[in-house]
């Protein structure tokens, strides 16, 4: 669905956000005067941004909160918890997700399946979260950080982190559908990263396209504030990357990525 509304989203939720993209994505929209709901596991990360980020930018407000995903209560408490401090959320960022994971049948089933419950269980009770806010309040922008890897099934560590990721990028576009049949203010965006350095996949031995975190996370809210139903980011090699992944054989879609 297109953007409905030409004002800024001035409050945004962003989970996952003590590091990696969520932190780096938070650190762009403060320097933009955004106010901040910022929530993750680790508290004490939290914090630590929180005071720089009102220090450097004394005119924003940051609210921040423990949040584990998975615990799927939680979620709804805090999301409802920061809406009712700040009045009203404008733009919630579904970010938060983990990459650990192994090739099926190798005994790593535990693995893959944190990955799977994190990525996209834990996303779908982010996204229920928030458009109960956005339903409740007659507007809101969601959007959920998918993957490249979403496009096509990928081998080894991937398999699992693709599948998760796949499922998000549907969900989204089911969203999307429901807000067809009962439209509303509400748009909803599903971002495709490809590479950015972050701590999720500062370990990969084949990060081909490689960008740093600052210039990926500029790129992210370049592509968010949009308001598209889908991207991917950055812009370059990622668009072409993406339109090859969807139409080459399985086996030169590995070349690629």
């Amino acid at each position: 669905m297109a953007r409905t509304a030409t004002k800024t989203r001035q409050v945004i939720l962003i989970s996952g956000a003590s590091s990696g993209l969520g932190e780096g994505m938070a650190r762009q929209y403060a320097a933009l005067g955004r106010d901040l709901a910022l929530c993750a596991r680790r508290i004490e990360r939290l914090q630590q941004l929180r005071d720089e980020l009102t220090q450097l930018y004394p005119n924003i407000r940051v609210a921040i909160a423990p949040l584990d995903v998975n615990d799927h209560q939680q979620v709804f408490d805090v999301f409802q918890s920061f809406k009712l401090e700040f009045g009203q959320l404008d733009r919630i960022i579904v970010n938060a997700g983990m990459g650990k994971g192994a090739a099926l049948g190798k005994g790593h089933f535990a693995a893959n399946r944190q990955t799977a419950e994190t990525n996209f269980v834990a996303a779908l009770a982010q996204c229920e979260a928030a458009m109960n806010i956005f339903y409740e309040q007659g507007h809101g922008h969601l959007v959920t950080i998918a993957s490249m890897s979403a496009l096509r099934g990928l081998p080894g560590a991937m398999t699992v982190y693709a599948a998760s990721k796949a499922g998000l990028r549907a969900l989204s576009e089911g969203i999307r559908a429901e807000l067809l049949k009962r439209p509303a203010p509400i748009s909803v965006s599903c971002i495709l990263p490809g590479y950015i350095r972050s701590e999720i996949n500062e370990n990969l031995p084949k990060t081909p396209f490689m960008v740093d975190n600052e210039s990926g996370c500029r790129a992210l809210l370049k592509a968010i504030e949009k308001e598209p139903t889908e991207a991917y980011v950055p812009g370059w090699p990622w668009r072409l990357v993406g339109f090859l992944m969807k139409r080459l054989p399985l086996r030169w879609v590995l070349k690629l990525t």
